[in-house]
């Protein structure tokens, strides 16, 4: 019952006071939601860490592994080559001094190019069977007992690559083999020499291994890199009890994080060890960081939100008192901007001038309205009295027509009836387009009335096949080129002129032509026409508005083609689609 009633008060609240419960709400709930998942995911994140940390030793340990097996491929490479088995059998067959010298010189330049292609390498030594010594690189003089206990380590591999690790004496990591001889022409796999590779293991650890932290990388007890170890190895092993690559161990007063794998490959074992300060301290930093900027996001979010919620209701309310002035009926007083002046661009401030020019449109429309219906009036009439002029015209030719027949006037008769076609076809636009046989009555009524003007000196002559009378072509496309015709071409010229309209099929198009003996036509008239560069002096229908209705009609593939090959004469030709075909 409580609830109910609590709901229900909650519902009659102002907006404004719902908004500030409402936001109030969100932030506690969202604040305790986030530190909640806050501690999970930093939970998530310290185990990803340990699992980051092992994977990159893993994938440090491997690059280590992989430089180091390819210069032991470079070490097999090197004493399998055929030169060098031929230069070390023919050194042990103990030749003449001349020859030991120039064997000699042949595997040390030998050794240089190995060496100097290996940026990893200090130096690479050979020992021949009877105990002379090669090398390219950095050499260094070693004592005889580091000189014996090589030996003896590449003896215990018998061909196979064996490591020595380094000392107090010696940093470098000493990859040793025995070469044997087996050439095709000498495989009885004799002992040749020695072969000692000295690895600078320190560059190739910085060059490969990871910056942060401290490696060690060990063969049981022994501890091949760094030759000054800070920790006790037994020490570290010891804190690994739970079978984990990582743990956490206290050393010297000062807490470690240490990673740890063993490489199934040469059975080195590759330790990080990493100060834990280093890697959790900004973590530990962010977590309490993390919850102080919240508390400080809910003080400044709530009272934004109470500003907020006043800045959003203010402007309802004053959009709810235009609205009940609207409804009186009072637009011009609902129309007003609130004191205070400038309306905000946001949804409240667009729905605010929204409101306004809808009261303004309501205003305009009824005065557009009363005008509009003065107007339909007035076109009714005016639309009644447009109707009578082209009638009262048509009787008046009728008339003239009547009385020229009575008067036994047979030419005006026909100029009249001419002039009566023409008119009615380019008054009555209803169909834009009309068959070819149509057209040509519309040009042969303009002819007879041209016929009536020039008399002899036009000679109008028409070749289109009856097959063609069926084709559709735009209305009054061929009258505009015969008055075109005879304007530049006739009216300019003394002599008589021929026009000549001849039409012919190809490929399924329809061409009609309109040709004349007049003085010619500019070349590229109609690409000037259209970019502007010449006008027209007449006021009927041009070239352009010729071209523009067909490509309107029947698609671009189809207009006119001027001929501007003629010295003499124009040729214009216009390009149609067959009977039948689609009109567009």
């Amino acid at each position: 019952m409580r609830l109910r009633t609590l709901f229900q008060t909650f519902l009659h609240m102002r907006i404004r006071t719902k908004l500030s419960i409402l936001i109030t709400l969100i932030i506690a709930v969202s604040l305790s939601f986030t530190i909640a998942l806050q501690q999970y995911a930093f939970s998530i994140y310290d185990g990803q860490i340990y699992d980051k940390s092992s994977r990159v030793l893993n994938l440090s340990s491997k690059a280590i592994e992989t430089e180091l097996k390819r210069i032991q491929q470079l070490s097999f490479r090197l004493m399998s080559e055929d030169q060098v088995q031929n230069w070390l059998n023919a050194l042990k067959a103990n030749p003449s001094d001349y020859d030991k010298h120039l064997l000699s010189q042949l595997l040390t330049d030998k050794l240089i190019s190995y060496a100097g292609e290996e940026p990893h390498l200090y130096s690479i030594q050979l020992i021949d069977a009877f105990g002379s010594e090669y090398a390219g690189g950095n050499m260094i003089s070693q004592d005889p007992n580091k000189r014996k206990s090589i030996l003896d380590k590449a003896a215990e591999g018998t061909g196979e690559s064996r490591w020595m690790f380094p000392d107090a004496v010696d940093a470098a990591l000493i990859l040793t083999r025995e070469i044997r001889s087996f050439h095709s022409s000498n495989f009885d796999l004799s002992y040749l020499g020695t072969l000692e590779i000295r690895i600078n293991i320190e560059k190739i650890i910085q060059d490969l291994a990871p910056a942060e932290g401290d490696l060690i990388i060990a063969s049981g007890n022994s501890i091949i890199f760094p030759r000054a170890q800070p920790f006790s190895l037994s020490e570290i092993e010891a804190a690994f009890t739970d079978g984990k690559g990582y743990t956490n161990k206290e050393i010297n007063g000062e807490e470690y994080f240490i990673t740890r794998i063993q490489s199934a490959n040469s059975g080195w074992t590759y330790i990080n060890v990493t100060p834990f300060k280093q890697i959790f301290d900004r973590i530990l930093f962010i977590k309490e960081l993390v919850v102080f900027v919240f508390i400080g996001i809910f003080i400044v979010v709530f009272a934004i939100g109470i500003r907020f919620s006043y800045s959003l209701t203010k402007p309802i309310e004053e959009l709810m008192a235009r609205m009940k002035l609207a409804e009186k009926g009072n637009f011009e007083e609902a129309n007003l901007l609130a004191s205070g002046g400038q309306v905000s661009m946001n949804e409240i401030g667009l729905l605010q001038r929204s409101f306004r020019f809808m009261i303004e449109r309501i205003n305009t429309l009824i005065q557009e309205n009363y005008t509009n219906r003065l107007l339909i009036k007035e076109t009714e009439f005016k639309a009644l009295q447009s109707q009578i002029n082209p009638h009262f015209l048509y009787n008046t030719l009728e008339s003239i027509n009547w009385m020229a027949k009575v008067n036994k006037q047979s030419e005006i008769s026909a100029m009249v009836e001419a002039l009566a076609h023409l008119l009615r076809n380019s008054i009555d636009l209803k169909e834009p387009i009309i068959p070819l046989r149509e057209e040509l009555d519309i040009v042969q009524s303009y002819v007879t009335i041209q016929k009536m003007r020039f008399e002899d000196r036009l000679q109008f002559e028409l070749e289109v096949p009856e097959a063609m009378l069926a084709c559709p072509i735009p209305k009054l496309t061929l009258q505009p080129l015969m008055e075109n015709a005879i304007h530049y071409a006739l009216e300019t010229i003394i002599d008589p002129c021929r026009i000549t309209i001849r039409g012919w099929r190809t490929e399924g198009n329809v061409f009609l032509s309109v040709e004349d003996t007049g003085p010619g036509m500019p070349p590229g008239i109609l690409d000037r026409l259209r970019n502007g560069e010449i006008r027209t002096k007449g006021k009927g229908i041009g070239l352009l508005n010729i071209d523009d209705r067909i490509k309107l009609a029947f698609g671009d593939m189809y207009g006119i083609q001027i001929d501007d090959n003629r010295t003499e004469g124009a040729i214009i030709v216009l390009r149609l689609p067959g009977e039948g075909e689609a009109i567009s």
